[in-house]
Parts: structure tokens; sequence; C-alpha cells
């Protein structure tokens, strides 16, 4: 019997996050290829006896190369495995689904792609950053942040990126941050320009540091503010400052009552 590869986002972080359909799927899987940034609370929606391939990537160090990880899927949907490929936030968005998408389709392997919740949108909205706002931001741009902008052969036009839209979000950013806003800040982008780093975005590990385009680095690296992280860049970041005191505030209310029901000795 031919078997079947799902391409499925698991979103940015937060196991609440992915898809409706993503969890479906996941819970019926009988082999899931996962990335790192894919933590054991969605793991644990595959069944008991699904077979786990972990085929993560730190900064540096790849534990398998994209060729072999195409090469595993096509092999497993041979033998007729239903094979769930899971990546962090979305496959198409930086996230070599493509790729593998090409290489299914080259071996005659059917797949479908399920889309997820991107950290280039989740990561800043979850910390209260709109990457767009009617005032603010009619344009958004969503750059890899892993190219080495001082590479001689690399992709990015710095002098067209610095001013092709209000908001830019870069994503695997952290290491190359500094080279980054040197950039930006050379070809045009006011220093003064809002700037953000979410590191660990929507998880219980998060941790946003706001500054401006000149100091956000430094003040990155005094806040121990760590990869994987969302560098956010443009007039949006301002409005953090207004919206976070009410971003929970669905969750502190719960609290509260909890709090308040404990001081009266109700059960809550």
């Amino acid at each position: 019997m031919a078997g079947f590869v799902y391409l499925v986002g698991a979103g940015p972080g937060d196991p609440e996050l992915i898809t409706v359909k993503g969890a479906r799927v996941l819970s019926r899987a009988e082999v899931v290829v996962y990335d790192r940034l894919c933590g054991e609370e969605i793991l644990s929606l595959a069944p008991p006896d699904a077979e786990l391939i972990y085929v993560g990537k730190n900064p540096g160090h790849h534990h398998l190369s994209q060729r072999e990880i195409n090469r595993l899927l096509i092999t497993r949907a041979r033998e007729g495995k239903t094979v769930v490929r899971l990546k962090g936030g979305d496959p198409f968005v930086f996230g070599r689904g493509g790729e593998e998408a090409e290489a299914l389709a080259e071996a005659g392997v059917p797949f479908e792609v399920i889309p997820g919740v991107t950290s280039a949108i989740g990561v800043p909205a979850c910390a209260g950053i709109p990457v767009t706002h009617r005032h603010h931001s009619s344009s958004l741009l969503i750059v890899t942040g892993h190219e080495d902008p001082a590479k001689a052969a690399s992709r990015l036009n710095w002098p067209a990126l610095a001013r092709a839209a209000d908001t830019l979000v870069f994503l695997m950013a952290r290491g190359n941050l500094p080279a980054i806003s040197s950039l930006l800040i050379e070809h045009g982008r006011s220093p003064s320009t809002p700037a953000a780093v979410v590191s660990k975005g929507t998880t219980s590990e998060e941790r946003v540091v706001t500054g401006s385009l000149a100091d956000i680095s430094e003040l990155a690296d005094a806040a121990g503010a760590t990869h994987p992280a969302v560098i956010v860049v443009g007039e949006v970041v301002s409005l953090r400052e207004k919206i976070l005191p009410w971003l929970r505030r669905e969750a502190v209310q719960a609290e509260r009552e909890a709090e308040a029901a404990s001081w009266m000795g109700t059960p809550t």
C-alpha cells in the first residue's frame, strides 16, 4: 500500500498554536519526522507507538542534511507509512518545505501541505507587536536573517531592503543582528527606528527586548536574548508599550479570581 506524507506547520512554539487539522493528522501518524523547535507537548499528540525521528538543525550543526531528510521521507512513505513532517512555524516560510515538496513530487510520493502559524507574524503578535497597522505600517517584508550579510554572494539587496517596507521581520537572525542593524542604517534606515528582539517567542521562556535600530543589538546582548529569535524593525514596535498592559488581561483576570476565591475559602 502506498504511503503518504503530510508537511505540517507546528506553529511558533506554544503547543496550543498548532492548527486543528495539524493536530488531527499528527494523532494518526505512523512516523513523525520533527525539527528542533517542536517540543514534547506537541509530539505527545502523536500515537504512543509512532516512530519519532529527530532531524533538527542547530546553528552550525545539522543532525541530518536536507538531502538525507528528503530521502527519509520518501523511504518511509514507500514503506506504506503515514508520515508527518513536523516543522516549527509554517513549512513554506523559511522552513525548506518547498524543497521537500519538490523532492516528494519528483519521487512520485503523494503529500499534503498543512500550513502553520508562522513565527514571523505569530511571535510578534503574542508579544504585543502587530506587524501591520493602518496608521503605522502598510507593508511587511519577511527576510531570512540566517544568511551572513557580509558574504560576497549575498542574495539580499540591502540598499533596496532597507527602504522596501514599513515593517521588516527577520527570522533566524539573532547571530547576525549587529551586521543587519549596521547595514540597514548604512543604506538609509533611520538609526532611531524602533526595533525588537523576541527570543523564544510564545513559550514560557519568552524574552522581549525593545530599543532602536542603533542600540537593539547591544540591548539584546545585555538582556541575554538568545536564539531562536524574531527581529522586528519598524514603527509598529512602538505599539507594544500601549498594548502590553492589556495583552494578557483574560489570564490575569482568571488568576485574580482564583486568588480571591482562595482568600474566601471557596473552591476554584
